[in-house]
């Protein structure tokens, strides 16, 4: 008797989805299901999602007759879950690098096993919803690197006017994740702790910035706070990157500076850079609180943090605009703080 566990969103139930269960039953004699909860899929879609709720979704699940049990999880993740149900192989679709599996290192501590599947071609829920909502949808790729004019053929008027709707969504949808965010750092600092920043490209730029503003100072005087940028040390990063690959420039910086009760900031536009999750997860076995900043497309990066800040546009520099806000509304929030609850003492 071999006990396979897999955990997902379900939200609307498509043939991969039962391509992908059935193939993961046959792997062992008990199939069980760690379903998203309604509250967990908003932490790591946004605020759109699910479009069926998770008694819904449960229900759908249990009439497939590959499936043994259901249980529906409030985390981001369901590291938790794994744990307490220590199953003998744990399944993940082909999406997913085995580095990138939360729990996969608990699995095969017992000797289990961690398999990924290859997922069916040409089925995705984010592909169905896009169809549903925009059936002469040709592609997020368009939507995204097209230069996107108004009736003026002002790409500067449509562009400041695609920066205001941003913000406005922004503002809608990101407020208690940016809270949330917030008062993660802040615990992280005044427990003694230090904070750790990692991206690549813009997002290393504003890993800097922030780290910046919290060492030196925002708009008010303080003591300085630690937190580090992991994109600073050139000959760190040429020499991880040259002995070790450059998926490994951050993990082997967060191993080496990281402790429990830190925290680290992944910042990814995309959710996807690889050295960025690598880092994620070499925190998260560290103890460390992890916190993502992605755009509306990073529910990987998501499905790894303990929260994250997911600004609703696919287009990267509307992203990255909402992110150094982000950083500049949490240096805020901080400073606001520490004027009600100064540190106990200054770190040293």
């Amino acid at each position: 008797m071999s006990t396979v566990f897999t955990n997902g969103c379900f939200d609307i139930i498509h043939a991969g989805h039962v391509d992908f269960l059935r193939r993961a039953k046959e792997l062992g004699s008990t199939l069980i299901v760690g379903l998203n909860s309604d509250s967990s899929i908003r932490a790591i879609k946004g605020p759109g999602r699910p479009i069926n709720n998770q008694e819904s979704r449960r229900s759908v699940l249990e009439a497939l007759r590959w499936v043994d049990q259901v249980i529906i999880f409030d985390e981001p993740t369901p590291e938790g879950l794994i744990s307490e149900i220590k199953p003998d192989i744990l399944v993940k679709g082909g999406d997913w690098g085995e580095g990138e599996i939360i729990g996969s290192d608990f699995v095969k501590s017992y000797g289990g096993k961690v398999i990924t599947l290859a997922l069916l071609e040409g089925f995705s829920t984010s592909a169905v919803i896009e169809r549903i909502q925009k059936p002469n949808f040709s592609g997020s790729a368009k939507v995204i690197n097209q230069a996107a004019e108004d009736n003026s053929g002002s790409t500067i008027t449509t562009s400041l006017k695609q920066h205001l709707t941003s913000f406005e969504d922004f503002l809608n949808k990101c407020q208690d994740s940016i809270r949330q965010s917030a008062d993660v750092i802040f615990d992280c600092i005044s427990s003694g702790g230090k904070i750790l920043i990692c991206g690549n490209g813009g997002s290393a730029a504003d890993a800097q910035h922030l780290a910046a503003e919290f060492v030196g100072r925002y708009e008010q005087e303080r003591q300085p706070l630690p937190a580090i940028a992991l994109t600073t040390d050139t000959s760190a990063l040429t020499a991880i990157s040259n002995d070790y690959g450059f998926n490994d420039v951050f993990v082997r910086q967060v191993k080496a500076l990281g402790r429990k009760g830190d925290c680290l900031v992944a910042i990814s536009t995309s959710g996807n850079s690889p050295n960025v999750l690598a880092a994620v997860m070499a925190a998260r076995n560290l103890g460390m609180k992890t916190i993502g900043l992605t755009g509306g497309a990073g529910k990987k990066l998501a499905s790894l943090c303990d929260i994250t800040v997911m600004v609703p546009s696919l287009r990267t520099s509307r992203i990255q605009e909402c992110h150094i806000t982000v950083a500049h509304l949490w240096c805020e929030y901080v400073d606001d703080r520490l004027k009600n609850h100064p540190l106990e003492k200054p770190i040293n």
